[in-house]
C-alpha cells in the first residue's frame, strides 16, 4: 500500500455521517505504519471498542470505511475471516458491519463481512503475525497469491459499500 496521509485518512470515508467524520481520528502508532507490509490501515476506536476503522487504496481510489463490531463477542467457537482466511478461535475473526455509501446508508441499508478482530489481516497473509489457537489455513499458494487474494477480497467488500 502507499504511504497516506493523515488528512487522505480522514478525508477517505464514505459511509460516516457528519458527527462521526468529526470524531475520527488517526490511530496512536499512524506515523509509524510500516506501509509496505499493509493492503490496508485498520484500527478500532479506543475510546468506543464497537467502531473500527478501515482505508484502503482501491481501483476507486482512497476508500475508508467505518464498522460496527459486535457488543457481545461469541465466545469458544472458531471463525474465518473473509478477508485473509485466517482462522481465529473465540473474538479472533468478528462480524463487522458497515453502513453503505449514499442514499442506501441513509436508509440503513449495511454490508458485513467477518474480519480479523485486530485488522491485521495484511500481517497474517505475510505471516509476521499467528493467530493464537487458529492460524492460516493449509493452502499451497504463495504469499504473493494470499496478499492479492486480501486485495480482492478488501476490494470486493469495500466495493459492495460504495454501490448505491
Amino acid at each position: 500500500m502507499q504511504a497516506l496521509s493523515g488528512d487522505q485518512v480522514l478525508g477517505s470515508f464514505v459511509n460516516a455521517t457528519p458527527a462521526e467524520a468529526e470524531r475520527l481520528e488517526l490511530p496512536w502508532w499512524f506515523d509509524a505504519a510500516l506501509w509496505d507490509s499493509l493492503d490496508y490501515l485498520g484500527w478500532t476506536d479506543p475510546d468506543a471498542p464497537e467502531r473500527g476503522y478501515l482505508v484502503a487504496d482501491t481501483s476507486f481510489g482512497v476508500v475508508g470505511a467505518v464498522l460496527r463490531l459486535p457488543k457481545r463477542r461469541p465466545q469458544g467457537r472458531r471463525a474465518l475471516c473473509n478477508l485473509c482466511w485466517t482462522q481465529h478461535p473465540g473474538q479472533g475473526a468478528l462480524l463487522m458491519v458497515a453502513r453503505r455509501a449514499g442514499k442506501a446508508g441513509l436508509n440503513h441499508n449495511t454490508v458485513g463481512t467477518y474480519i480479523c478482530a485486530d485488522l491485521a489481516c495484511s500481517l497474517y497473509v505475510r505471516g509476521l503475525r499467528r493467530s493464537l489457537g487458529g492460524g492460516a489455513m493449509p493452502e499451497t499458494i504463495t504469499v504473493g497469491v494470499r496478499v492479492q487474494r486480501l486485495q480482492d477480497n478488501l476490494e470486493d467488500f469495500l466495493g459492495r459499500i460504495l454501490v448505491d
